[in-house]
């Protein structure tokens, strides 16, 4: 669908909410039912992939902190590309060639890797668009790779039964480049709607305040409402991911008719949709809870999302990447689904479109693990206890900055195909395994677990086992089990 203006596609989508079942309003909002397809699918891949990845230097938020003075990024640039009035960030566009940029392999290498659904971000705070788009010549398909990486990508995923959902982290645009009007760059007055450094606000808001000045204005709101609505239209995403910001005041009724003609496009299609939010910016109910870079403690009798990267310190690629270890992004992964969460992990490819060897490397750890043990992850629900052992987790977001430490104690539980999945995060060397949660009790009133066990089993493993029940919980020891990575066992129920 080609956007005529923007005056008639605003007219559309007031028509579009008018007619469909639900209204831009948070009582038919959060009369929203959670997409089954995503409550069973537990993995994504999430995409950082863009501008930001030709300088490829300290993390995605490269276009603002170069033009704000005394940050690393700043020294960085002038030293590497000059002054910022002869080489700016736009100047990066013609260097974006993704030159081995490969759809048909990143659907491959994301299934593999166990993934169920994938999450390329569309538009990042840089306003660089992703994919075709009416509203700006600053996108994909007219400069830079001159492709279409978003319609790509999407062609490729769901030919390889991969779910394609997408992201947009537009709202962050308004004031996001504002520095460089502070000092002779190429950000410059006047900028209008469609230009690339538009508006570049240069009071800089307080993030944290839901009501900060300034306020983008109407005509700021109408382009942004209208650029998520085109990826709607344009891409039919199961899932739309937002970034924060949106829970700002000026964003709010805008953000309801979003929902709404998204919701109601779904309506349309014949498949829910469901957006992704922080920071409490709709109401609950209405859309998918995503926590960044952190987690829950405890089980939720909501489902859930966090999004977390591979790396510790960068969305995107950098060539200094802090990166987590395969074990440590299984356990993270384990501890989300039997909290009754969804996993969306991140990776960054390179500005070529290829990956970094350590990205593929931990791809394929988490990959052959779930080939393995994904019984216990894929279409599970959650059990009467999420977790058992002395390790604590921490709860709220940025708190995966160093990993746990777990011991042979530390389980966490599933539930599914009529069995309890019993995660061991860190399996004993001697091979002696005591599950507490599975004890029996002499009061039948109060016992951990009060049904009938037909068998216990590893999965992955022949080896038989000897178990028992008593007080203390549920015992058995093996003498050939050995694993770098959580071994399942198999509590099957009659």
């Amino acid at each position: 669908m080609k956007i005529a203006d923007k005056k008639t596609y605003l007219e559309q989508i007031d028509e579009v909410i008018a007619k469909g079942p639900y209204h831009d309003d948070w009582t038919s909002l959060t009369d929203f039912d959670m997409p089954r397809w995503y409550e069973k699918a537990k993995f994504g891949i999430f995409v950082h992939w863009g501008l930001y990845s030709v300088p490829a230097f300290n993390n995605e938020w490269y276009s603002r902190n170069m033009y704000i003075h005394g940050t690393p990024e700043y020294e960085h640039h002038i030293k590497t590309y000059g002054a910022h009035k002869d080489f700016g960030y736009k100047d990066f566009i013609p260097l974006f060639t993704a030159d081995k940029f490969d759809p048909d392999y990143w659907a491959e290498t994301f299934a593999a890797a166990g993934a169920r659904y994938v999450v390329p971000v569309a538009e990042h705070h840089d306003g660089f668009q992703m994919y075709d788009s009416d509203l700006s010549v600053y996108n994909a398909v007219q400069m830079g790779p001159k492709r279409n990486i978003l319609g790509e990508l999407k062609a490729s995923f769901e030919k390889k039964g991969l779910v394609f959902c997408t992201s947009t982290h537009r709202a962050e645009h308004h004031w996001f480049m504002g520095n460089g009007k502070d000092f002779d760059s190429d950000i410059k007055d006047p900028l209008v709607c469609g230009d690339f450094y538009w508006p570049s606000e240069q009071q800089q808001p307080d993030q944290q305040d839901l009501f900060a000045k300034p306020y983008p204005n109407t005509e700021f709101l109408e382009d942004w409402l209208c650029r998520t609505c085109e990826i709607i239209d344009r891409y039919q995403p199961k899932i739309l991911y937002f970034d924060w910001w949106i829970q700002h005041e000026a964003y709010k009724p805008y953000l309801r008719k979003i929902a709404a003609y998204y919701y109601n496009r779904g309506a349309e299609w014949n498949f829910p949709t469901a957006i992704c939010y922080k920071h409490d910016a709709m109401a609950f109910g209405s859309a998918i809870v995503d926590v960044e870079r952190g987690k829950f403690a405890d089980c939720k009798p909501y489902h859930w999302q966090t999004d977390t990267a591979i790396a510790r310190n960068s969305w995107c690629y950098t060539t200094t990447l802090d990166y987590k270890s395969s074990y440590e992004l299984i356990c993270y992964l384990i501890d989300v689904v039997s909290k009754n969460g969804n996993l969306l992990l991140n990776v960054g490819p390179k500005a070529d479109g290829s990956f970094a060897e350590q990205d593929l490397a931990i791809l394929k750890d988490i990959g052959n693990w779930l080939s393995v043990n994904g019984e216990a992850i894929y279409n599970t629900k959650p059990w009467r206890y999420a977790s058992e052992g002395p390790t604590k987790e921490v709860e709220g977001q940025f708190s995966d900055s160093a990993a746990n430490t777990y011991t042979c104690e530390d389980f966490r539980f599933t539930a599914g195909r009529g069995c309890i999945y019993a995660i061991c995060l860190c399996y004993p060397e001697n091979g002696r395994i005591t599950i507490r949660s599975l004890s029996k009790s002499k009061d039948a009133n109060k016992p951990n677990f009060h049904g009938i066990i037909k068998d216990v089993s590893l999965v992955g493993y022949e080896e038989p086992l000897n178990w028992q029940m008593d007080e203390e919980g549920l015992h058995f020891t093996t003498n050939t089990v050995r694993s770098d990575f959580p071994v399942v066992i198999k509590v099957a129920v009659e």
